[in-house]
């Protein structure tokens, strides 16, 4: 039987102390993997997972090179590299939404990857390969009302993830996409309530996602069993949004 095995592997996550993040840690992790992850502003949450995975925690923001330069100077080699990390911000109709939001979003969506490919891409060209899986989002297809600076800052990621691969690949460097619907995060599952009772509702498969199927579809893409994957875009979402041909 196949099995996803990491070991001997060094992963960097960002945005690792967020609901999503920690659960690719961990995932990454129990496959093998020696995990590293930045955060922004959970100092906490970042001590207990480094704790718990032994892990080294790295206080950067993500839209600056010469923070990701400094997080790639003390890590050193790198295989796998998930680009995780984003800004939140409250989400309003274009017309409403202040400039500054767009400005966020494209930084930390698609400048976030541009950095980090700048920082660990030649290193992994040195080893003869290695990954790149960016945290996309099903809103890059679906574009709802209110999804503005989101979505576009999205689809930017997903050129720029097709580019990197066209770029990366003579090298044995992939670069792929998964892209998450709506998930039932802990802050729901605490909540107790059905927020999501409509959207899951509206999903082929009648239920909302877990940051397990988001984690589980990036070891995939870091692991030898994606080998000769590159520049996909990969939904996450139980079919409540497919990629068409």
């Amino acid at each position: 039987m196949l099995a996803i095995d990491l070991t001997g592997k060094r992963a960097l996550v960002t945005g690792g102390t967020g609901e999503l993040g920690r659960e690719i840690c961990r995932t990454l992790w129990d496959a093998g993997a020696e995990v590293a992850f930045t955060y922004f502003s959970q100092a906490d949450a970042a001590e207990r997972l480094a704790q718990e995975l032994d892990a080294a925690a790295f206080r950067a923001d993500v839209r600056l090179a010469d923070e990701v330069n400094a997080v790639a100077r003390e890590l050193g080699r790198v295989d796998i590299v998930v680009a995780n990390a984003v800004v939140q911000y409250d989400w309003k109709p274009i017309l409403d939404q202040p400039i500054e939001d767009f400005d966020s979003q494209y930084q930390s969506c698609v400048l976030q990857l541009v950095h980090l490919a700048k920082a660990f891409a030649p290193g992994m060209r040195e080893a003869g390969g290695g990954r790149f899986v960016a945290i996309n989002t099903e809103c890059a297809i679906v574009a709802g009302a209110g999804m503005g600076a989101y979505a576009s800052a999205k689809r930017g990621l997903d050129g720029i993830v097709r580019v990197l691969a066209k770029e990366l690949g003579p090298d044995g460097i992939t670069v792929n996409q998964v892209a998450p619907g709506w998930i039932e995060s802990e802050k729901y599952r605490k909540d107790g309530s059905d927020a999501h009772r409509e959207y899951r509702e509206k999903v082929p498969m009648k239920r909302t996602g877990s940051e397990e199927d988001i984690a589980n579809a990036v070891a995939f893409l870091a692991s030898d069993l994606a080998g000769f994957v590159t520049g996909a875009f990969l939904p996450v979402c139980g079919g409540n949004a497919m990629v068409s041909i």
